[in-house]
């Protein structure tokens, strides 16, 4: 069974819904494969019972932190059973993550070649350098993260005027000029009054929304949300109710009775209703259903919170995320909040939005009063990327990294599917997720494209649900067409050699990968 969804945009003016020609696409694995999937994971787990018991009898060493002898009648630190994931079925293929990188995170880079001697419990390094390796996992998607000197210019002379730290909070000694400069040219970019950032993306979330809601509130969560979300809900005190990943209904549903009942017991009316969304959601690589959210909000007279960490200068025309590729208006969204970690090659985030709301966090935010204000040379190397994306740079060099990445997005999904593996999401989303289901197979395909220089990042169980473990790709303007031809020409061997290629459905062999139409320099 295959899931489409089409989005559909009123056409301004006409009241009449248009076709947004964006596709999501969510086909479901034919049945043995989740049979075999879960017998894997049941196979795993006998096997790691039966070391445990090898464990507890001596005849193994358990290099796992226990409780001492002398705590015996303390609570227990350390929990034996909800370590058994970590003892006995991550750490045999711990290898597959956290590998150490010795470059730039272009669109190649250098890893630092390890090994283990004690089924990766512990590793040493070789000293030998695994040199050019395809980067298909970092969220480079416009390519600044980039070493050219002569782009660079201007991120070494602020770091020789201002020097790397700051030393003090936004509040005290820590707003710089630059900083200011940040924040107009933000809100500039993005259409709307005002803005503010911060050091940290991550912290962003999780220290501002529960300056933004509190105790009495209501928070709507798309069941998707990032960590980050999902700690500042909880943070905040409000009252939390989850709808299905972009499931309209579901978050009717939960608005009108929200709406209709009040709170619980005392059926007074909520404070205040939020929901909160992704632009681009980092695992199953879907685009929001923005416009009828917005529409969906106004009924209710909810707030909107739009996290905008993968889509930001990742999709529309001129890089200004989920906003501009569905044609709504900035205004409609309440809280407009980013990071620039991945598309600007840089750290931190932002929180945008009306005056009020940004001249209040100001001075509630935990982020804003108590962190340490952002380093200099970031704070230019976003100013850099930036002016380029908006060409105030007096280049084209933003709008063509732009039109790479969308071009590259559509041409590696394309050929992934005709090739005949199960992809998820948006067909303009450069997050590519590649169903791999079986646990075994996740652990093989890392290691079968490190051995033809390609690194990947794999996912599984408990990140993911148990059948749906995965491999994410994440594109990037900086990769070229025979870099994307190299892996796709191993990506057809692997998934021969592994049997990955679970897609039943049948696509065209001469898709069309770009629409003109859709860059139109503004």
């Amino acid at each position: 069974m295959s899931f489409q969804i089409t989005h559909l945009k009123n056409v301004p003016g006409t009241g009449i819904a248009s076709r947004q020609h964006k596709q999501e696409s969510f086909e479901q694995a034919p049945m043995y494969v989740a049979v075999m999937t879960y017998l894997g994971f049941g196979i795993v787990t006998l096997f790691g019972y039966f070391r445990d018991f090898l464990r507890a009898v001596g005849l193994e060493k358990c290099n796992l932190a226990q409780e001492r002898v002398e705590q015996k009648d303390f609570v227990p630190l350390y929990q034996d059973f909800e370590n058994f994931y970590n003892r006995n079925l991550y750490m045999r293929v711990r290898d597959n993550w956290n590998r150490p990188v010795c470059s730039l995170p272009g669109p190649v880079f250098d890893l630092m070649e390890r090994v283990s001697d004690d089924y990766n419990w512990t590793f040493r390094l070789t000293g030998r350098t695994l040199h050019n390796a395809i980067n298909m996992g970092s969220y480079n998607y416009l390519g600044f993260a980039e070493n050219n000197a002569d782009f660079l210019k201007t991120v070494a002379d602020k770091t020789q005027q201002y020097g790397v730290g700051v030393c003090s909070t936004r509040q005290e000694m820590g707003t710089l000029s630059i900083h200011e400069e940040l924040e107009q040219l933000v809100a500039s970019f993005l259409r709307v009054e005002s803005s503010m950032t911060f050091g940290m993306g991550f912290a962003t979330n999780s220290m501002n929304i529960p300056a933004i809601v509190g105790k009495g509130g209501l928070i709507l969560s798309d069941e998707l949300n990032h960590t980050s979300l999902i700690l500042g809900a909880r943070l905040s005190g409000a009252t939390i109710r989850v709808f299905k990943h972009n499931n309209m209904h579901s978050l009717e549903k939960m608005l009108r009775e929200a709406v209709c009942s009040g709170q619980p017991r005392t059926h007074r009316p909520w404070k205040k209703i939020l929901i909160m969304v992704e632009g681009i959601y980092s695992m199953e690589g879907s685009v929001v259903r923005l416009s009828e959210i917005i529409a969906l909000k106004k009924k209710y007279k909810a707030y909107l919170y739009l996290d905008e960490a993968h889509s930001i200068g990742a999709v529309g025309p001129s890089g200004r995320g989920v906003a501009e590729l569905f044609n709504v208006n900035p205004a409609d969204v309440d809280v407009m909040m980013g990071t620039f970690t991945k598309s600007f090659g840089a750290a931190g985030g932002y929180i945008a939005g009306k005056k009020e709301l940004v001249d209040y966090l100001r001075s509630h935010s935990h982020s804003a009063v108590y962190a340490s204000a952002m380093s200099p040379p970031v704070t230019e190397q976003i100013l850099r990327a930036m002016k380029c994306i908006m060409g105030k740079d007096g280049s084209t060099e933003g709008i063509r990294r732009i039109r790479q990445l969308a071009e590259n997005t559509r041409y590696f999904r394309a050929r992934l599917k005709e090739m005949g593996f199960i992809i998820y999401g948006n067909d303009d989303s450069p997050v590519v997720p590649i169903l791999l289901y079986m646990p075994g197979k996740v652990v093989a395909f890392a290691r079968e494209m490190l051995e033809r220089k390609i690194g990947v990042v794999v996912v599984g169980f408990p990140a993911t649900p148990i059948t749906e473990a995965r491999a994410r790709f994440c594109l990037s303007a900086s990769h070229t067409r025979a870099m994307l031809n190299q892996v796709l020409r191993h990506m057809n061997e692997v998934g021969d050699n592994l049997c990955l290629k679970f897609s039943r459905l049948k696509y065209s062999s001469c898709p069309n990968l770009c629409d003109e139409t859709d860059f139109e320099l503004i």
